[in-house]
């Protein structure tokens, strides 16, 4: 995927110039690649994520659980199996391996959206074993509204890391 985006685009073909982030299903993406991978990120960003795999974590309905449960399924297997993957592949149980890492990191959630206990406590794990971070909660919920406005000091976080590391554009 790398490979393709910097055969595509002007890139700086190391970590010091690489940042992801994502939203809902993609700011989970976003976190648990630089994490796997922190030697090819420097930073990484999650807007509105579904930072907990488990969705009975989520503030969702019965019947948004039903509906989603066979997806996950599909790709995890059945909740409540030992050991269990749902826990293995979320971020949010990854806190440690992410202060190892050294990545910089932003995170933010609507107070309103049905994934925002996910990353509160992602946040209160970062905050306990002393990893730097950028957490926000603005109003609003999982919505294009929210992300629209969100994405905008996603990019001024990202700038900031490529400025410090040498790898922006001199204007």
């Amino acid at each position: 995927m790398l490979a393709k985006i910097d055969q595509t685009y002007r890139t700086i073909r190391d970590r010091k110039g690489r940042v992801i982030t994502g939203l809902s299903m993609g700011g989970h993406g976003a976190l648990y690649l630089a994490t796997r991978h922190p030697d090819l990120y420097c930073a990484a960003g999650s807007m509105s994520g579904a930072l907990d795999l488990n969705p009975t974590h989520w503030r969702i309905t019965p019947e948004f659980a039903k509906q989603i449960a066979p997806r996950f399924e599909r790709i995890l297997g059945p909740l409540g199996k030992t050991p269990d993957p749902y826990a293995d592949h979320s971020v949010v149980f990854m806190a440690d391996k992410m202060k190892a890492n050294g990545l910089k990191l932003i995170i933010d959630c609507g107070v309103d959206d049905f994934l925002i206990e996910p990353n509160r406590e992602l946040h209160r794990r970062l905050v306990y074993n002393q990893t730097p971070h950028d957490y926000t909660e603005h109003p609003g919920g999982h919505t294009w509204d929210y992300w629209e406005n969100s994405l905008p000091y996603h990019l001024l976080f990202f700038h900031k890391v490529l400025k410090t590391n040498g790898a922006t554009v001199a204007q």
